[in-house]
């Protein structure tokens, strides 16, 4: 879940300082959706072209290590397909909504993507662990056998995918921060459509 997709989203939500009418409600409620929708699509859109490109090198590998190393990538590139669907999906708007039920639906889109950026190491992270190590070590064993230095090398190339996956945490950690302020914001008095005259229904 790259952090510049969530940035986009919270980002669009800036506050106001005063109250927001139903028709900003509802926009900000569609611009949530859509950023959630087509940040959904290049993830499912990514994960289709690493499975197969995984699966290739787990029944073509020569080495056992890799071959389970790359078999265990792509069935946790589906776990987290799986897992993105069930937790991160863009809701469907339901029909006709008030202030007070679209400012609800929308504040509990928000609480699902912040949940789902703070689960990160569970669903997203975790699953893609197991092929990594797998990988590397069956990288790193040949090369020490080779030579101290290969096997020095080998040792460094677990620092790139390491950093990746920490700065990938760090940046939904931030994303999901400012989706809380959001939620905070919605939730402060000034916001509250219900007292500045707005309709109950349309």
């Amino acid at each position: 879940m790259e952090s510049n997709d969530m940035r986009s989203v919270w980002q669009s939500q800036g506050g106001e300082a005063a109250p927001m009418s139903l028709e900003e409600l509802r926009r900000k409620r569609d611009r949530f959706r859509r950023n959630i929708f087509w940040r959904n699509v290049r993830e499912y859109v990514a994960i289709a072209v690493m499975i197969p490109y995984f699966s290739y090198f787990a029944w073509t590998s020569r080495l056992l290590a890799m071959r389970v190393g790359n078999g265990l990538l792509a069935a946790g590139l589906l776990v987290v397909a799986r897992q993105l669907h069930r937790r991160a999906a863009a809701a469907k708007v339901p029909g006709k909504m008030g202030w007070q039920s679209c400012a609800a639906f929308h504040r509990a889109q928000l609480e699902r993507q912040r949940d789902a950026l703070n689960g990160i190491w569970r669903w997203y992270l975790g699953p893609l662990l197991p092929g990594i190590a797998t990988v590397w070590i069956a990288l790193s064993i040949p090369a020490f056998r080779k030579s101290l230095r290969a096997g020095l090398l080998a040792l460094a190339w677990v620092a790139i995918p390491s950093v990746v996956i920490w700065q990938v945490a760090r940046r939904n950690d931030g994303a999901a921060d400012n989706i809380q302020r959001q939620i905070d914001e919605l939730d402060a008095p000034e916001h509250d459509g219900s007292r500045s005259g707005e309709p109950a229904t349309l």
